[in-house]
């Protein structure tokens, strides 16, 4: 028998083979009725969280492994007030106007914009114009780690604002088409993580855009894909052979390593936004990406 409290919490395994202890799959899901109770015309202010934790054997709220995403529902007037424990949040602004101040930060913002907020602190989000948001955090990243958020200089809040964002778009989408793009698209950064493509240490924020009658080939990465459809005119994704077609604003995961095409059979472009774990893939030289 042990004899100390320490040598008491040993374990001792033997497997043959230990790579075939897996957790579940990350599913490929659309959050169609999470998107219709966060636009329910008659719904007070609250939260509309896409947790899958069960599916995912994961032992806090989560959308995939290491990622939380959520509708913020704020009626004209009011405010909703969060305390995340995320490195941060990555916000979209679907529709309505308001402010959000967190510590000494106050940011106004309004339809199409995009602001990242840092986690630890309370954040509130008060609505001039009733606003619905799209928040997606890294709290469960955080929680498999036991930690609580960082308080660093690295990062700070940042604001996207929506004419600046059409204007970068407009701006990829008259370059001329290459034969290894992903796509036309704006990849959201901070100084201190430019070189790595990402927004914060993990998380990366994509604008993708497909023109009328065009798709986007077969593609597979080792990163998560949370992705918010935007305009969406008949267009669909295939996730390993099996479709999934797009509805306004119901959130999307591709799974990782998941071989997967975008298509756009509508008669308007197309955009997406897309929140990925791609900034630890990065940093371990693991990110994968191919065409299949």
């Amino acid at each position: 028998m042990p004899d100390t409290v320490y040598a008491a919490r040993s374990r001792y395994l033997t497997p043959t083979n230990s790579f075939r202890e897996k957790l579940p799959p990350v599913p490929a899901v659309t959050f169609a009725a999470e998107r219709d109770c966060a636009f329910a015309p008659d719904a007070p202010t609250g939260i509309v969280a896409l947790d899958i934790s069960a599916r995912l054997a994961a032992p806090v709220p989560a959308t995939t492994p290491l990622l939380l995403a959520r509708y913020l529902r704020i009626r004209a007037g009011e405010q909703l007030a969060l305390r995340l424990r995320a490195t941060a949040a990555i916000y979209y602004v679907i529709q309505g106007s308001g402010e959000t101040t967190d510590r000494a930060d106050r940011l106004a913002w309004a339809d199409g914009d995009i602001f990242c907020i840092p986690g630890g602190g309370e954040t509130i989000h008060r609505a001039e114009r009733y606003a619905i948001l799209w928040a997606v955090g890294n709290e469960p990243e955080v929680a498999f780690h036991g930690l609580e958020p960082p308080a660093t200089a690295a990062l700070g809040t940042v604001h996207f604002p929506a004419d600046e964002i059409r204007r970068q778009l407009d701006a990829v989408r008259a370059t001329p088409d290459t034969a290894d793009a992903s796509g036309k698209v704006v990849v959201f950064a901070t100084a201190p993580f430019e070189k790595m493509l990402s927004l914060t240490p993990s998380m990366t924020l994509a604008l993708n855009s497909m023109e009328p009658g065009k798709a986007q080939r077969s593609h597979r990465h080792n990163s998560v894909a949370v992705t918010l459809p935007i305009a969406c005119e008949r267009c669909y994704s295939t996730i390993d052979g099996a479709r999934a077609d797009w509805q306004p604003y119901a959130t999307m995961i591709t799974p990782p390593t998941a071989a997967h095409s975008h298509h756009n059979e509508g008669g308007r472009l197309a955009t997406f936004l897309i929140v990925q774990d791609g900034g630890l893939f990065y940093h371990c030289r693991t990110i994968g990406f191919s065409f299949t």
